[in-house]
């Protein structure tokens, strides 16, 4: 296997996380891309598997920790670890340490530019980015909120532990219409699903809906709300991960909107 760094050529493969053939992803618009050409002058990067044909199968993607949803310093945080492994598509490639490389070539990487250590959320449940494969590759608890794992990998002596945001306010009920708050950064396209499903089911209630839409790049958003990649159904947070059909997300706002109607 070889790591490999994105590229003007592979940015298309990175927008769609390694699944050209997902229906479900296209839903997703141009939210990762338009998030990428702003984090890239940022700090964000981007690293690729290859097996010993040259097929991306897996990536990682990190930034600076005050554009993630952790507050610490001098800190870089893993957004996601991904190595493909659906039958569809390229194939199945999980099993084969390619994690691990990744992973390992992205602490190389955030040494090299000086941070104090490496940070990663993971979940306490045996699904995506599972935080006791984290642990097994030397990885720290943190922190813990509900099934959610913070760890980090300090590099050094100095290196302060980081934490959790703190959330500020949360949106409340619609005076005469239905609030509908989606806070979004565009990394995440399970988020960018669920936020455009929201729009076109907001769609269907003409004149009931106040929707909001906050784009958390911006900082002073941010440090107003400590709120990054949220849905908001009249003050009621909806779960986005995985992302709720279209079908699941409408029926939640017309069960709002019959209460005021």
């Amino acid at each position: 296997m070889k790591i490999v760094d994105i590229t003007p050529e592979t940015e298309n493969q990175y927008f769609c996380c390694l699944e050209e053939y997902s229906e479900e992803m296209k839903e997703a618009g141009d939210q990762k891309q338009k998030w990428y050409n702003k984090m890239k002058e940022k700090g964000l990067r981007v690293k690729f598997v290859q097996d010993d044909k040259g097929v991306i199968a897996g990536m990682i993607q990190y930034v600076p920790i005050e554009y993630s949803t952790f507050e610490g310093k001098n800190l870089y945080v893993v957004l996601c670890i991904w190595v493909h492994g659906h039958k569809m598509g390229r194939g199945d490639y999980r099993k084969q340490g390619m994690g691990k490389a990744l992973l390992k070539a992205a602490e190389e990487d955030v040494r090299q530019l000086g941070a104090d250590g490496l940070v990663t959320w993971g979940l306490a449940i045996p699904v995506f980015m599972r935080a006791s494969w984290f642990r097994k590759q030397g990885y720290k608890t943190a922190n813990k909120a509900g099934i959610m794992r913070m760890l980090w990998k300090p590099f050094n002596e100095k290196a302060e532990p980081p934490k959790f945001m703190k959330i500020i306010k949360q949106p409340g009920k619609g005076d005469g219409k239905v609030n509908v708050t989606m806070f979004r950064n565009g990394w995440c396209q399970t988020v960018n699903i669920a936020c455009e499903r929201a729009k076109r089911a907001c769609q269907e209630f003409p004149g009931k809906i106040n929707l909001q839409e906050f784009d958390t790049i911006d900082r002073e958003d941010v440090k107003e709300w400590g709120i990054i990649d949220s849905l908001y159904i009249d003050g009621k947070e909806v779960s986005i991960g995985p992302a709720p059909s279209y079908d699941k997300i409408r029926k939640k706002i017309e069960k709002r909107v019959k209460k005021i109607s």
